[in-house]
């Protein structure tokens, strides 16, 4: 084995094969995003198309999620079984098909059916991802190599909304669907070519792979038979933690993912073309936030800070920050809002990478995929509620304050379920045979 402080490994620990696998799977994230930011995009084109309400939009936002969640536990299991290339593949394939019938849709039946088809093929993303990192790279790296593709859900919308806006108002929204299924469908081509499990890629060094195996993943062992039971892991005291603290930030995530173009434009009446440019301006920050602290948190972890101590301060200081969504909540003009927003998605965005990268830490062997699915599933719960209570409050209260104060009590709870359930970051111990 190759020692920690030889040529080889100092050599290695620049970017390197396992680097660019990070790349491919931001961008897989990134184009994931613009289809699921396309439909807040085209709220006011949908009213005009189908005559849909506040709640009915809220609904049809959420829509997306309840396949999400659904598919999670079972696809948890599913990646353990099978691996992230066999799966990666069909669901890329499954969400390209569904972003080309949400462009065909002749109503609002046919485009809820559009967008339960794209939580389907979307589904895997997250574990598949989650399980794909902790396969690549060694624990000391894997904060930033996670803020990668979850940053890229972030830079989505920064640059999605403003650009799927543009596009939407010049040609419709119906080609705007269509565009993004077709960079999809591109997606799908790129993974094909280029994602191998380390074990499998004929591009992986030995020096690389020495160095991966270094830190206890060995890349030979990919297909572990032993996983943990779903039953088992769910009564997980650090498993529930992770996934009421991961939900919360969910909630408030899905609620400005979903709801940030019209609260701009309707609550603060700002037009439609600058609420789409604006929107970009909190999520561009959150994007840039995320990258800096994961970075961070790896450099400091590198240097021989405790690492559960670094990882554990950033979840709870990160979803602390969470709560400046209070602050837009009372905010009468577009920069104070703008600004508590970007400081709400800001800290949001730098705990979320540190949250994913811990499914592959404390997970028993052969069930890392499980684990993310079941943190997985708590996410898209709250994805489904924070739309659709949103959407309610809304149209009871003409007013988006209520719904902001909801999700900064959910944030509480998250911190709390952090301090208390999620504790020390380490393994789960295994069950007995």
């Amino acid at each position: 084995m190759t020692s920690a402080s030889s040529p080889a490994v100092r050599f290695n620990s620049f970017p390197r094969r396992r680097w660019r696998i990070a790349w491919l799977l931001g961008a897989g994230v990134l184009v994931n995003y613009f289809d699921r930011v396309n439909l807040s995009v085209s709220q006011g084109a949908l009213y005009t198309s189908f005559g849909i309400s506040t709640i009915t939009f809220g609904y049809l936002a959420a829509s997306y999620n309840w396949t999400y969640a659904l598919c999670q536990l079972p696809v948890g299991v599913l990646l353990d079984k099978v691996g992230v290339r066999r799966v990666g593949r069909v669901s890329t394939a499954i969400w390209s098909i569904a972003s080309f019938a949400a462009a065909a849709s002749t109503g609002t039946g046919a485009l809820f059916g559009a967008r339960l088809l794209l939580g389907v093929g979307e589904a895997p993303t997250f574990p598949a991802n989650a399980k794909a990192i902790g396969y690549w790279f060694p624990s000391k790296e894997r904060s930033f190599a996670t803020s990668i593709f979850d940053a890229s859900a972030k830079l989505a919308s920064a640059i999605g909304v403003p650009v799927i806006g543009v596009l939407l108002l010049k040609v419709g929204w119906r080609w705007s669907f269509a565009a993004t299924g077709l960079i999809s469908l591109l997606y799908f081509l790129l993974f094909s070519l280029i994602y191998r499990d380390p074990q499998d890629d004929p591009l992986l060094t030995e020096a690389e792979r020495a160095y991966i195996a270094e830190a206890g993943l060995d890349p030979a062992h990919v297909a572990e038979p032993h996983a943990a039971s779903l039953g088992y892991l769910i009564q997980q005291r650090k498993v529930l933690g992770l996934a009421l603290g991961f939900g919360s930030y969910n909630y408030t995530f899905y609620l400005l993912l979903t709801w940030l173009p019209s609260y701009l434009s309707f609550a603060l009446h700002i037009d439609l073309m600058h609420s789409f440019l604006y929107t970009g301006v909190p999520w561009l920050f959150a994007t840039i936030t995320e990258l800096a602290v994961a970075w961070g948190a790896d450099l400091l972890i590198q240097r021989g800070w405790n690492a559960s101590r670094v990882r554990k301060t950033v979840l709870v200081c990160g979803t602390a920050f969470g709560l400046g969504i209070l602050g837009a909540a009372h905010a009468h003009t577009a920069t104070r809002a703008l600004i508590w927003i970007s400081i709400s998605l800001g800290g949001l965005s730098a705990a979320a990478p540190v949250g994913w990268s811990i499914p592959s830490m404390i997970a028993p062997r052969g069930s890392t995929g499980t684990v993310g699915g079941i943190i997985n599933f708590s996410n898209q719960l709250s994805g489904i509620a924070a739309p659709i209570i949103t959407g309610y409050i809304i149209a009871a209260t003409r007013s988006y304050a209520w719904a902001f104060g909801v999700s900064a009590i959910y944030l509480l709870i998250g911190i709390s379920s952090y301090i208390f359930l999620l504790g020390e970051i380490k393994q789960i111990e295994a069950p007995a045979d």
